[in-house]
């Protein structure tokens, strides 16, 4: 874990929470390192912890800190060295015709009704499958630093809204993006929705001039979460460095 003691904020505080069943690797128990109070975490404190290896779950703003396990490591793209591969530059053109929509970051029912077909079908059993409102809006939906809620529909008419497709959660940091969370319509299975909406916020970067897209933390023993390594180059924080991720250890 990266030292915390050269952070440019004082009041901010760490605080290790009780072990707890680990989301991706079965038989295993997590902990997480929480930064507090929420309120003192704004956008530039935000920022700098992403660059430690924190993300944020609503208001709570955590990095992994488990015993005896560093399976999830902390993953960012170079979007000025990017380069897709067949599979991604497939998916690229497969759903350039999608439309990207900044929304507000509100309750919306259809977004709702998308998120718990995504998570009954790509999750079931993952608990999340069944998030009520209240439990959907405290963990995508709350927010003290600079969010935004992106929709992707079908083109439709000028008087109508194409089809929902995906949504996308994003934070913008002083240095880059941060993805969120995804979620997308489950039921069209040859889509490359994931994939397509990487490359989107790697275009939005280059657009935007920030250098990094941080995808939070990649686990080469899950395969839910395994994915991020095939985009190329990569970065992963190693002893508090940022370091590249060899070809090798993506296999």
């Amino acid at each position: 874990m990266a030292n915390l003691k050269g952070l440019p904020f004082s009041a901010v505080q760490f605080y290790a929470t009780a072990p707890y069943p680990c989301s991706y690797l079965e038989d295993r128990q997590a902990r997480s390192q929480v930064a507090t109070p929420a309120h003192l975490i704004n956008a530039d404190v935000y920022s700098e912890l992403v660059k430690m290896g924190f993300r944020r779950s609503g208001i709570f703003t955590y990095r992994p800190y488990c015993d005896g396990c560093r399976a999830c490591v902390p993953v960012r793209i170079p979007v000025a060295e990017y380069r897709p591969n067949r599979t991604q530059r497939r998916a690229g053109q497969r759903h350039a015709d999608l439309v990207s929509r900044v929304g507000s970051l509100a309750f919306d029912s259809e977004h709702y009704d998308l998120y718990l077909r995504y998570q009954a079908t790509r999750h079931a059993g993952g608990g999340m499958d069944n998030d009520s409102r209240e439990q959907y809006s405290q963990f995508l939906l709350q927010s003290k630093v600079n969010t935004r809620l992106v929709e992707f529909r079908e083109p439709a008419g000028v008087a109508e809204l194409g089809a929902l497709r995906m949504v996308s959660i994003i934070d913008m940091l002083n240095d880059g993006l941060s993805s969120v969370y995804t979620f997308f319509d489950p039921d069209l299975t040859s889509a490359s929705y994931g994939t397509y909406n990487i490359i989107w916020q790697i275009e939005q970067c280059r657009a935007l001039k920030l250098p990094f897209l941080y995808l939070g933390y990649w686990i080469a023993e899950s395969p839910k979460m395994a994915y991020k390594a095939r985009f190329r180059p990569v970065e992963i924080l190693r002893g508090g460095r940022w370091e590249r991720l060899r070809e090798s250890r993506t296999r």
